[in-house]
């Protein structure tokens, strides 16, 4: 019975464990249920063979007693009839049949436990597949959620990278606004000291030529 080895794995299978560890859990439901679907036509028909074998080794069984039960019948009427050499041809019989019953009995129980094992894993496997039929929507729902809940973590990340960038932003133009003042300040205090420089020299010189003037005046006015 290589298919009920076959399909061992089938009766205690768990659909959520197999979900958990899927890589991509939408293409992984849809592999089960393809899977499923194979193994329940594989199972469906191992199962109608073997309870074809069950019909088959229960009505060997039936017959197998039947006969039993008659030839018994026939020697009672045989000894009833004063024929006891037919009695004896039917006991044989009888005996016959019976040294076959517990083959043919042994055969039916374990075709009968082989049938129910098989239907077992039919029931099963229709039962699983038709629990991932009715959640495979809600499950591909809830992965498109999550798919887009990750878009928006990366976008929120692009975000905080870009708050962060114009914060550096802002701070190298705060320190290119101050270095423009400091040269600003400096051009002015340069252009201030070379203008005192100049009315300086322009004071001294005026000084001079008025002194020079006082002096020519004096010189003409002793002349006359």
């Amino acid at each position: 019975m290589g298919i009920l080895t076959r399909f061992k794995d089938i009766m205690s299978s768990n659909i959520n464990a197999l979900l958990d560890k899927a890589e991509d859990p939408e293409k992984m439901i849809d592999q089960c249920l393809r899977n499923l679907n194979s193994d329940l036509g594989k199972v469906k028909s191992e199962t109608a063979t073997i309870m074809a074998e069950e019909q088959r080794a229960k009505r060997a069984l039936e017959e197998c007693n039947e006969e039993i039960a008659k030839m018994q019948s026939y020697a009672v009427k045989a000894l009833e009839a004063n024929n006891e050499a037919d009695a004896r041809k039917f006991l044989e019989q009888k005996a016959s049949y019976s040294s076959r019953q517990p083959g043919l009995e042994e055969a039916y129980n374990l075709a009968q436990t082989n049938a129910t094992h098989m239907r077992q894993m039919h029931d099963k496997l229709v039962k699983d597949i038709n629990e991932l039929e009715s959640r495979k929507d809600m499950i591909k729902g809830k992965i498109a959620v999550a798919k887009t809940q990750e878009r928006i973590n990366k976008m929120s990340s692009s975000v905080a990278s870009a708050n962060n960038s114009m914060a550096s932003f802002e701070k190298y133009e705060d320190m290119a606004d101050k270095a423009l003042d400091r040269a600003n300040a400096m051009a002015e205090l340069n252009r201030s000291s070379s203008n005192q420089n100049l009315d300086d020299l322009m004071k001294k010189y005026a000084s001079d030529t008025s002194v020079d003037d006082e002096l020519a005046a004096l010189k003409a006015n002793l002349n006359k």
